[in-house]
């Protein structure tokens, strides 16, 4: 079958210096040879400018950190480790693991990050399943060797397994070459609306996992890339978030939208100097309008902007700029310029289909997965499991996952599109809309709510604020409120398996409002 691209609509990222190739995929024209070149470049042009900086550790320059990477590099060839063999990372974030990280490249091994929070037999099943050579600890001391330097790797050349956050089933190993690495750092300049001459002025706070495609591929080689400097915070803490900031004026912000909330809400909040920051991204998550105006107005000198994304895609696809963020919060924004994207089988009626996409950034396939590669990509494109829509303009709508969909009688009912209507609610911090076995009507829609610090419990409020902006059928008929977080993985994206799983049947979820 043939997959036809969607028009670009109105677009209005940069999308000069691209070239189509013969095989359909768009590249940009002038990318590095690899993050390899790119490091060394650092190195010998712009050597004792900052690297990386560790939150209560020490900073290092470009010129130690490929001193560093390169004695790791040999560290990993004395080990036995060969250009090709797998590497895993299993050390908490901090300049040790991009230590680590480069020094997998430099010695041409392939980088295989971990998350730290699984469980041992979840670590075990990403080292076995990648048939990891050697592995990288929490408190042991990185390898160290003579320095060396593998045969310099190509834009082609396997770079990474990232190991899916998805939210059902065994996690898989998406591949990722210095292509896919790139493409992404560009797509984050031109989707952000950095200057193209940002360079060493671009100085990002890493407050989430560096084991996760947006802490790594869109803020360290983002900052990497340009020659800037990536702050790390080794665990997540508000106060010391906001203290950060002017300490090492930061510049360059990414979380999700709940961590922004709190952040405003913060005590600190209002005696902390925002002034540096220029850029703000979040995503992973429903955004309120009203709370893209609150961030707009902490942050003054900022723009702001939606990114969407997955493992697969080396973390950005598309991307909402700044003067639309609020208008059109419900909307993930625009294809990045060297992707293309389609609907397979969209409905006729609301046009809605699943989210299809090709690129140099995504992966061509699965480690060691054959099946769920063959099941996972149409005709050379990637199955994003989204539902979605897409206007004239080329804003890109998500309505759900497709294993999310909830059928209640009959009708489709989008939780993304519920949990969007109650994002604005007074009194909700979280929510997730999840269905509700029933059986009459198959399933109902059931919404699992944190309320928002100081706001009280109130169903009748919240069902009463949705009429009239939704259908009737699609307004919540069970709602269950929490005060602990929810489940997130590490994408910021809610597991809603779990929630289902602690939920249960609908005797767990009381009696319907109505």
């Amino acid at each position: 079958m043939t997959i036809e691209a969607l028009p670009r609509g109105d677009n209005p990222i940069r999308s000069e210096g691209i070239t189509r190739g013969a095989d359909g995929i768009s590249r940009y024209d002038d990318l590095p040879q690899s993050l390899v070149h790119v490091l060394r470049q650092h190195a010998e042009s712009t050597p004792d400018a900052e690297a990386i900086v560790e939150v209560g550790g020490s900073r290092i320059s470009y010129a130690d950190l490929w001193r560093r990477a390169s004695r790791v590099a040999g560290g990993l060839k004395e080990a036995g480790v060969t250009s090709g063999d797998r590497a895993a990372i299993l050390t908490p974030a901090g300049n040790d693991w991009v230590v680590a990280f480069f020094g997998c490249l430099l010695a041409g091994a392939v980088a295989v990050p971990i998350n730290t929070r699984f469980a041992e037999p979840e670590v075990q099943y990403v080292l076995d399943d990648s048939g990891a050579r050697f592995v990288f600890r929490a408190g042991e001391p990185l390898p160290d060797g003579e320095p060396y330097l593998a045969p310099d790797p190509q834009l082609d050349t396997l770079a990474a397994i990232f190991y899916t956050s998805g939210t059902t089933g065994a996690p898989k190993g998406a591949l990722t070459t210095h292509e896919g690495f790139l493409s992404n750092c560009e797509n984050m300049i031109r989707g952000l609306s950095l200057p193209a001459d940002v360079g060493a002025d671009l100085r990002t706070l890493i407050s989430v996992p560096l084991f996760h495609v947006t802490g790594c591929n869109s803020q360290l080689l983002v900052t990497i890339y340009t020659g800037g400097t990536s702050v790390i915070l080794p665990a997540l803490d508000l106060g010391v978030l906001l203290e950060t900031i002017p300490y090492e004026r930061i510049n360059f912000l990414v979380t999700v939208p709940a961590v922004y909330q709190l952040l405003i809400g913060h005590p600190q909040f209002v005696d902390t100097d925002t002034s540096p920051v220029r850029w703000i991204g979040y995503g992973g998550a429903p955004i309120a309008p009203d709370l893209v105006h609150r961030i707009k107005a902490a942050f003054p000198q900022a723009v702001v902007a939606n990114g969407f994304g997955m493992t697969e895609s080396a973390s950005l696809m598309t991307t909402l700029p700044d003067r639309y963020a609020a208008e059109h919060a419900d909307s993930v924004g625009f294809v990045v310029p060297v992707d293309d994207i389609a609907l397979h089988e969209p409905d006729p009626d609301t046009g809605v289909g699943e989210l299809l996409v090709k690129g140099p950034n995504v992966t061509a396939s699965y480690w060691n997965k054959p099946e769920q590669t063959a099941a996972a990509f149409l005709d050379g494109w990637l199955r994003t499991g989204d539902l979605a829509r897409v206007d004239p303009s080329g804003l890109v709508y998500i309505v759900d996952r497709a294993k999310d969909l909830i059928n209640r009688g009959g009708e489709n009912v989008y939780s993304f599109e519920v949990e969007n209507a109650l994002a604005a609610a007074p009194g909700i911090g979280e929510v997730a809309v999840v269905g509700v076995p029933d059986e009459v009507m198959g399933e109902k829609v059931g919404a699992v709510v944190v309320p928002a610090p100081g706001s009280a419990e109130d169903p009748a409020a919240i069902v009463a604020y949705l009429q009239g902006k939704i259908a009737d059928f699609k307004i919540p008929q069970y709602i269950q409120y929490r005060r602990e977080p929810l489940p997130r993985n590490p994408g910021g994206k809610v597991v809603k398996p779990a929630l289902r799983a602690e939920l249960g049947d609908k005797e767990k979820w009381g009696k319907p409002l109505r």
